[in-house]
């Protein structure tokens, strides 16, 4: 048993390679022993948003504070919330992040196939990210 303690997960800046805006990521835990699941913790400050990106075994994504979005390519955007749990098949492209109003968190978990957890894409432009919400 291997226990990680509050105190000693990182924070840092994600960057802008796969990310636009202010995005934070404390990696929660990487594969061990076999095992292909990592997850993290991704904080998206408002209108901060990943780009688009596909995942080979899929994404679980759980909303712990904040108002996000999400949307598959060719389907409309969705507003997430807190305790809301997104699935994303894999193979599916899509984006997520916050609204422009409000920050969001969220942990997500996947797993690597061949070392890989997530395949990123395009950028999303502002006008994807602009469109209409559905309810």
């Amino acid at each position: 048993m291997k226990i990680t303690r509050n105190s000693e997960i990182p924070t840092a800046d994600a960057g802008t390679e796969h990310f636009t805006g202010s995005v934070t990521l404390e990696p929660l835990f990487q594969p061990q022993d076999g095992s292909r699941a990592l997850g993290a913790t991704v904080t998206f400050q408002p209108s901060a948003r990943t780009d688009w990106h596909t995942h080979p075994l899929g994404q679980v994504i759980i909303v712990t504070s904040g108002t996000g979005l999400v949307q598959s390519e060719g389907g409309p955007i969705k507003q997430i919330n807190p305790g809301d749990v997104v699935w994303c098949p894999p193979g599916e492209k899509h984006w997520h992040g916050a609204t422009p109003n409000s920050a969001m968190s969220h942990i997500v978990v996947v797993e690597q196939k061949d070392g890989v957890a997530a395949n990123w894409l395009e950028k999303v432009s502002d006008e994807e990210y602009a469109a209409e919400i559905e309810a």
